[in-house]
């Protein structure tokens, strides 16, 4: 079984890409939507948040778990690695957590021309400059600009990210990116991808805007690819489709409603669980 767990909705757009590319694998996604947005909180809440989903998630089964989440990856991965697959004392070594930063920023030192990149997160992301030292690991040369963008979450958990409203605070966020002339843009939230179309208008031709879940999609295939160990464990319940669970920590009927109607994912029968 495969976990994905995001702070709320944006993990759909993550998961929608991976089941496209692996349809045959059983699949359980975890939003943690009640206590949704993470980006504003401290590194120790999320990291203390991230840790009670990656252990919710191995004791449900997960062989692989994807942190959909760029803020909890960003702040709380290595700390999740450390506990769950290097303790020599962990029940867990044998499986495997994977963030969502590496097979992004890949992607965008391959895609860029001028080595002019922008960068548009949550606070907690852009704060943590995981995305600048990730790009600069791989290209030294390379010109990173930020910019934190705290209410798009907060309108996209509420439905609101097609409103008038949402659009404008989108356009005041992006007018600073456009000043330093970048020719591709990292959507550094999972949540993003769901105003791509609206991004992709207000920020030119020109730039290059890369989707997310796509980029994700096809990192985990080709980790398959490279570990076959894993994709051994996943395999033992492989069929033509696998199964789909869908959890939550607030409303299954709001957390339905969303999938479908901007996600494109029937999320039927989802169950509210709680994290402690």
């Amino acid at each position: 079984m495969i976990g994905v767990f995001d702070s709320g909705f944006g993990g759909l757009t993550v998961l929608k890409e991976v089941m496209r590319e692996l349809p045959q694998y059983d699949y359980v996604y975890l939003g943690d939507n009640a206590r949704a947005p993470y980006g504003n909180r401290t590194k120790e809440t999320i990291i203390e948040y991230t840790d009670q989903a990656v252990r919710f998630l191995f004791e449900r089964g997960a062989r692989l778990i994807i942190i959909a989440c760029f803020t909890a990856t960003s702040q709380a991965l290595r700390e999740m690695q450390e506990k769950y697959l290097r303790n020599p004392n962990s029940k867990y070594k044998d499986r495997k957590i994977l963030g969502v930063v590496r097979p992004v920023v890949e992607a965008a030192v391959l895609a860029t021309h001028s080595k002019r990149i922008g960068v548009i997160g949550t606070k907690g992301t852009i704060a943590s400059k995981s995305f600048e030292i990730e790009l600069k690991k791989i290209d030294p040369k390379v010109c990173v600009a930020q910019q934190a963008c705290p209410l798009l979450v907060p309108f996209i958990e509420e439905g609101w990210h097609t409103k008038p409203e949402a659009k404008s605070i989108l356009k005041k966020y992006l007018r600073s990116i456009q000043t330093h002339n970048i020719d591709t843009l990292l959507l550094g939230c999972t949540h993003y991808p769901l105003m791509i179309a609206d991004i992709r208008r207000i920020i030119g031709k020109r730039v290059n805007v890369l989707h997310s879940g796509e980029i994700i999609a096809k990192s985990v295939v080709n980790y398959l690819k490279r570990h076959p160990e894993i994709e051994e464990q996943l395999s033992r319940s492989k069929k033509d489709e696998g199964s789909r669970e869908f959890l939550t920590t607030e409303s299954p009927e709001r957390f339905n409603e969303f999938a479908r109607k901007f996600a494109g994912i029937e999320a039927k029968n989802t169950a509210r669980v709680e994290l402690h």
